[in-house]
């Protein structure tokens, strides 16, 4: 992000061929690894509203622990195959990289040697570590709700669905646009699409997980509602008032 702010607000910068590469190597891994991540959470929601007396069981501290690594390792571990192999192309051609940052369409655009091997390799990821966990995610969700429905009260209902939007807000703005990307054939849009859809899911996604996951806490809300009547003092008197 800060080296996008560079590039972006002096019209353009200068970055090694490694630098490019490494650049891409990092932000797609984590991005992989958030894919998974996002899956445990669906798993989660799943047990906790489906299976809610083996929840604690289930889901403890090493099982979240051993989780969270492996969903790591697999998107660092994944994507260097994809990156060695990016490495052993040529690139004697255009040094203009047309884009915000390292992305894999700019990347592949630089070398002149044939590219498929490296499209086919990431179309395969793609599915792997893409389309797979939505399908699941989708699959665990389509339980819940069942679940959900079978509730006999509205208050009921109301809480299990509460605990499931700020998950579902997130699949639906990454997911969306990370399968629009490497599974769709870049030939069809444009270098603008793709600039957009890569902003929507490196910068909008990160900016709204805050939002989406801490209003949700009680404590956060209460911390900032205090800020908020300590900066405007009026505003906590006529809470108090309306109370």
């Amino acid at each position: 992000m800060p080296n996008m702010i560079y590039v972006m607000w002096s019209d353009g910068g200068i970055i090694s061929l490694g630098g490019c590469i490494t650049q891409f190597y990092v932000y797609s891994s984590s991005g992989s690894a958030e894919c998974l991540l996002l899956t445990v959470m669906a798993f989660d929601r799943y047990l906790a509203i489906c299976n809610p007396l083996r929840y604690s069981s289930v889901m403890n501290f090493k099982t979240c622990c051993h989780l969270v690594v492996w969903a790591w390792l697999s998107g660092f571990i994944g994507m260097f195959i994809i990156i060695i192999t990016i490495s052993n192309l040529q690139f004697c051609g255009s040094d203009v990289v047309d884009h915000f940052f390292c992305d894999l369409e700019p990347i592949l655009h630089l070398s002149p040697s044939d590219t498929s091997l490296v499209e086919m390799e990431v179309l395969v990821y793609a599915m792997v570590m893409g389309l797979l966990p939505f399908l699941l995610i989708i699959l665990s969700y389509v339980v819940i709700f069942c679940t959900i429905f079978r509730i006999p009260s509205n208050i009921g209902r109301y809480k299990a669905f509460s605990t499931c939007s700020s998950h579902l807000a997130s699949v639906c703005t990454y997911f969306g646009t990370i399968l629009i990307l490497y599974l769709l054939p870049s030939r069809q849009r444009s270098l603008e699409i793709n600039k957009i859809l890569s902003l929507c899911y490196t910068v909008l996604t990160p900016l709204l997980n805050p939002i989406i996951y801490s209003l949700r806490n009680q404590e956060i809300r209460a911390c900032l509602e205090s800020v908020i009547y300590f900066i405007f003092p009026g505003s906590n008197k006529q809470c108090t008032k309306t109370q």
